[in-house]
């Protein structure tokens, strides 16, 4: 079965109970839960790993290529908007990454309205809550099916 990583940055883990009024009150356990399981249904094990450690995303991108993942669905949450290493490492691999946000970053604070990742992704979704992170995964699949 091919495998597609969740990938999930800082503060992400607090889901649910970090700022509902942007973020819902669907916990990450919860979005992990819907992702794999939709996954499934294409035909697809989804992998999740969330960390508030840049270093360990990065490593993830980087064991996501060696283990030949077919996609990975990424929300780098703030280091969206200033982490150059994990640019970087997202245009070292030819993994397919999508930038998903759960909120519409460019209706919030100026400085999010700038990411430095989402130029060597192969597209962003932000605005749509969880429903992102599935749009995300059938993108992966038609990029999988030559579809996209």
């Amino acid at each position: 079965m091919k495998k597609i990583m969740l990938l999930n940055g800082p503060n992400l883990n607090r889901l649910g109970k970090r700022e509902p009024h942007l973020y819902g009150t669907e916990t990450l356990l919860d979005l992990e839960e819907k992702i794999k399981s939709a996954g499934n249904l294409l035909g697809y094990e989804v992998a999740c790993f969330q960390s508030n450690h840049e270093g360990e995303l990065i490593d993830e991108l980087h064991r996501c290529e060696d283990e030949g993942f077919c996609g990975i669905i990424l929300n780098p949450g703030a280091f969206t908007h200033y982490s150059y290493a994990l640019r970087d490492a997202i245009a070292s691999i030819s993994v397919p990454v999508i930038e998903v946000h759960i909120s519409n970053v460019h209706a919030r604070e100026t400085f999010r309205h700038h990411s430095v990742t989402a130029p060597v992704t192969k597209g962003q979704i932000v605005g749509l809550g969880f429903h992102g992170y599935e749009l995300a995964l059938q993108a992966i699949d038609r990029m999988e099916k030559g579809k996209g």
